[in-house]
């Protein structure tokens, strides 16, 4: 089992090494994942619950969306 492990390690170690244009692939990659799920969850998602005070106020609010 541990030599498998290391097999498919050392496989996809050696590929990723090896890579020129995959390199700038994955940080353009990587680049669009960061600004999809914290930039614009900053500016445009904002908590729904961030409104209710209170945990009571927070439970109410789902009863009503639940039976609505």
């Amino acid at each position: 089992m541990k030599a498998t492990l290391q097999k498919i390690w050392n496989f996809y170690y050696d590929g990723f090494r090896s890579m020129t244009l995959g390199r700038t692939l994955w940080v353009i990659i990587l680049i669009k994942l960061f600004v999809m799920f914290v930039v614009l969850r900053i500016f445009f998602f904002q908590p729904a619950m961030a409104e209710f005070e209170t945990e009571e106020q927070k439970a109410d609010n789902i009863i009503e969306q639940l039976t609505r």
